[in-house]
């Protein structure tokens, strides 16, 4: 099968974000100017740069969000696991402005080090981003629905309990990802292997 996306698919479903697949989720938490807090999942996020660290994200419209984090320069990303995978979809209900999503969820907002958002006390890991620059997504025909907001991460917290032998155990927390539909992936031991790179690669 082929289509062309400007005529559109044959299926009863879009597959594009079946075959892109799975991603990352970005639970991300970000306060406005009025110190309201925000907590949502992006399924369309990223780690972009280790040297510096950053990752990103992007939004379908001017979402809380992407709104709070260009309002005030600082985000959240905390990690949705299996554990958390119920709360975690919980947060994706549309709340009114300035109800607690993390009250919502039955979730403990942990203060943060280095920025203003609250992470997740409940996840193994939080990375707090100080924002870089915000992109609108501008397609070929000049239309912008979706924004990506990229930030450097300046602090990370690990839950101890997850490090051994000096390395990150991502088996162990049990990372979700998201598919296409209302699927979703689960990263365990069982599902991990390891390749070496080739020479110079």
């Amino acid at each position: 099968m082929f289509y062309e996306t400007a005529t559109g698919h044959p299926l009863p479903h879009d597959p594009f974000k079946a075959i892109v697949a799975p991603r990352p989720i970005g639970w991300i938490s970000a306060v406005d100017a009025q110190g309201r807090v925000n907590l949502a999942p992006y399924s369309f996020f990223n780690a972009v740069s280790d040297r510096p660290h950053m990752v990103a994200f992007s939004s379908d419209g001017e979402k809380d969000a992407l709104a709070f984090v260009r309002e005030t320069g600082e985000f959240v990303c905390s990690l949705a696991t299996w554990d958390l995978r119920e709360a975690m979809n919980a947060t994706s209900a549309p709340l009114a402005r300035g109800q607690s999503e993390f009250a919502h969820a039955g979730l403990t907002p942990a203060p943060s080090r280095l920025v203003a958002p609250p992470r997740v006390a409940e996840s193994p890991v939080a990375l707090e981003c100080k924002l870089l620059q915000i992109v609108p997504l501008t397609a070929l025909d000049g239309t912008t629905r979706y924004t990506m907001a990229i930030g450097q991460v300046m602090g990370v917290h690990i839950d101890d309990r997850f490090l051994v032998d000096g390395l990150l155990d991502t088996a162990a927390m049990k990372p979700i990802a998201r598919a296409g539909y209302r699927d979703y992936f689960v990263a365990t031991a069982e599902t991990r292997f390891s390749l070496t790179r080739p020479p110079g690669g």
